[in-house]
């Protein structure tokens, strides 16, 4: 473990660019955490944090100077991985035929700053689903190897946290290149940092970091065990996957059926779901045609239609299959859980509708 003064955030972005990076991070452009890309220190959330409850999302002064001192917002980095529209390839008419040309994938060399634990958890998830089997996701490949993560321990949980009932967090225990941890003591601003892999010591070199005291691993762990403290949320994960599928007809489902929107919001701002559409484009000369890749959800009513009709025609099959995917179904395909206990799915449901609640509600009254 090391120590970086606040004043040297700077001179670390900039080891990282001379390593040729461009810097993704928190901004807040929107009145939402939102990443996108930095250039220094002070285009992080300096001073701010957001609060969160279900269907509640708004950011709110702090008093101090924190710069990661927010949770998570609607955005994960799972746009950068695996973009929302992403071209696949191009045709052009020759003669009486066509030839099609692929897409040439050039991504840029990105470094994450301020990645937590459960999107740590998230990415890895996302890994098994596009690299990890016998059918890889070359675009996302090209991506992954091209991302340098920095990953920031939760100095504190949001409304709808529930992090430490997946496993997943608050602290960064794996995935990253280095991991800080923001510690802020009347007079001082520091971070501890952790290395992970090589490339992380080799930019660690380039900084004027101090060797950490004894009381330095004692105070992150203060700091996490009071963020555990303070989860928003729990979820009762026992035989999960035997429990939704021993339910699959139980009443609850109806219940929350009435008050979903099937808006599909909850599938967007997952870090894990992967659900996309493919479509097909062309000019109106018809000399050009493209196909491109886009996110879809299993909310819609078109994503499992096949000839005949939809396979999913209602609310409740498509929150049924939503919720089972991810809990139960998801360990059977990827060995893991594809719930790493964000929140987002409950803080941006527009009638707040909680995963957590749900669970308990069908354990309770199980068949």
């Amino acid at each position: 473990m090391k120590i970086l003064d606040r004043n040297s955030v700077d001179l670390f972005f900039d080891a990282l660019k001379r390593q040729g990076f461009a810097l993704v991070g928190p901004t807040i452009p929107d009145s939402a955490i939102v990443y996108d890309e930095i250039g220094s220190s002070a285009d992080l959330p300096v001073g701010w944090t957001d609060e969160q409850d279900g269907g509640t999302y708004r950011l709110k002064k702090r008093d101090d100077e924190a710069l990661f001192g927010y949770v998570v917002g609607p955005q994960s980095w799972k746009k950068f991985l695996h973009p929302p529209s992403l071209r696949l390839w191009t045709a052009h008419r020759e003669g009486k035929g066509f030839k099609i040309i692929p897409e040439q994938d050039d991504p840029p060399k990105l470094a994450y700053i301020g990645v937590r634990s459960c999107e740590l958890h998230a990415i890895a998830i996302q890994d098994k689903v596009f690299i990890g089997g016998p059918f890889l996701d070359s675009s996302y490949g090209l991506r992954r190897e091209n991302v340098f993560i920095v990953a920031v321990n939760c100095g504190q949980a949001g409304g709808t946290c529930f992090c430490v009932s997946m496993k997943t967090g608050p602290k960064a225990t794996a995935g990253f290149d280095l991991a800080l941890t923001e510690i802020i003591e009347p007079g001082r601003h520091y971070f501890t940092v952790e290395t992970g892999t090589g490339r992380g010591e080799e930019v660690l070199r380039d900084l004027p970091y101090t060797e950490a005291t004894e009381a330095d691993p004692a105070t992150v762990e203060r700091i996490v065990e009071k963020t555990v403290s303070q989860m928003g949320r729990t979820l009762d994960t026992t035989d999960i996957k035997n429990l939704l599928y021993q339910n699959l007809e139980h009443p609850r489902w109806d219940q929350v059926a009435t008050r979903c929107l099937s808006c599909a919001n909850c599938t967007m701002v997952c870090p894990t779901c992967f659900c996309s559409t493919v479509e097909d484009v062309t000019d109106l000369s018809g000399e050009h045609a493209e196909r491109w890749r886009k996110w879809d959800s299993c909310f819609t009513s078109d994503f499992s239609f096949v000839h005949g009709g939809t396979v999913r025609p209602s609310v409740k099959s498509r929150y049924r299959q939503w919720m089972t995917h991810k809990l139960a179904t998801w360990i059977d395909q990827f060995g893991t859980s594809g719930c790493v206990g964000c929140g987002r799915c409950i803080t941006w449901c527009p009638v707040a509708i909680d995963i957590t609640e749900e669970v308990r509600a069908i354990r309770e009254t199980k068949k």
